[in-house]
């Protein structure tokens, strides 16, 4: 048990896995991240909030945390950007915080334990009770939340300037920066929810689908073979970023399984085998594709482009023969390094060896 200050919403008991994520400043981008529904993110940083909120920042339509820990809440904020301070943000939607806690034990504990469910409750309803509640909530593994946090009707983006190709977006969980970095690459993007039919999907005769980002168990989401068969039958260009990665993967054959406490940060070491070079990446997931070496087992058709130089898990795959690229991590980096937005480059070139350009 670990005492605290409650912030923002203090009337119910907040219920979730949590996490830690190791990010300096981005504390509104990890907030608004989809691929966070269900869980309690516990900040490293020791002072959150010191550059207050706006709305700009948001990657969601509203905050997707289960919950927050932090060290120290900051009682004032200064940017000229802000329009209010995080403890009013976090009461305004309704997000638990516990302030005041040693952050750094907390953090060893969940490094050394894994992951686990936890809850956020006030002290007068009694531990007992508090962790009755914890007990009941469902684990991660085995949850399907992306229907949670996907958009309910498909919709459309504009091209920033002139289109040059039309993108189908399987919202999962999507980042607003990951649509932002699409669009302003000469992409119309028409995002659908996540259990479309691929048939729906491709209809429109879309250039190229992205698999975004979301939160659950990869092995949880129902049509994964369903659609990545579709998607390989039009040999259509296809970029998975996250979740989307770990279905790429899935549905070619692989399997996944569930890290012990996950990686999620904006420091993250990647090697990238090809350019032999290091990328400083932003990560954020509990579940990771199984690999041996440079192959996927029970996906043959995949390559490993991609690997974690803390702990050699998998970052990212390429199809032997189809265009088909995939990253665990985030390149959109909001928040984080930009070390990897040169992959939304890769996959316009993949549209454009389909679909010269007139």
């Amino acid at each position: 048990m670990f005492e605290g200050g409650l912030v923002g919403a203090d009337e119910s008991v907040a219920l979730g896995e949590v996490v830690f994520n190791t990010s300096l400043v981005g504390y509104q981008e990890i907030l608004t991240d989809p691929s966070y529904a269900g869980q309690i993110v516990t900040l490293t940083a020791p002072l959150i909030g010191n550059y207050g909120v706006t709305t700009a920042d948001d990657e969601a339509r509203r905050p997707w945390v289960a919950g927050l820990v932090v060290r120290e809440l900051s009682a004032s904020y200064s940017n000229w950007r802000a329009e209010s301070s995080l403890a009013d943000y976090l009461a305004r939607h309704g997000i638990a915080c516990i302030e005041g806690l040693d952050t750094r034990k907390l953090t060893r504990h969940i490094r050394s334990e894994g992951a686990m469910r936890a809850g956020i409750g006030p002290a007068d309803l009694g531990v007992e009770e508090i962790l009755r509640r914890v007990r009941e909530h469902p684990p991660m593994a085995g949850l399907d939340l992306t229907g949670v946090v996907t958009t309910p009707e498909p919709y459309g983006l504009a091209a920033q300037g002139e289109t040059r190709f039309r993108v189908a977006v399987y919202d999962f969980g999507v980042k607003r920066r990951s649509l932002e970095l699409l669009t302003g690459r000469g992409c119309e993007l028409t995002v659908y929810p996540a259990a479309t039919p691929p048939a729906r999907a491709l209809d429109s005769e879309p250039d190229g689908v992205f698999l975004s980002n979301g939160p659950g168990d990869p092995d949880a989401v129902a049509g994964v073979a369903r659609l990545i068969e579709a998607l390989a039958e039009r040999e259509l260009p296809v970029f998975g970023i996250c979740l989307g990665h770990q279905l790429i993967s899935l549905g070619f054959g692989g399997s996944t399984y569930k890290l012990l406490y996950g990686h999620r940060g904006g420091n993250h070491p990647v090697h990238h085998l090809a350019a032999r070079q290091v990328e400083i990446t932003s990560q954020n997931h509990g579940f990771a594709v199984l690999a041996e070496g440079e192959s996927v087992p029970g996906a043959d058709a995949l390559v490993v482009t991609h690997i974690n130089l803390n702990d050699g898990t998998l970052e990212g795959v390429r199809h032997r023969e189809l265009p088909v690229l995939a990253v665990q991590y985030h390149p959109e980096s909001a928040p984080g390094p930009h070390d990897s937005r040169y992959l939304f480059d890769e996959f316009i070139g993949l549209m454009e060896k389909r679909k010269p350009r007139a």
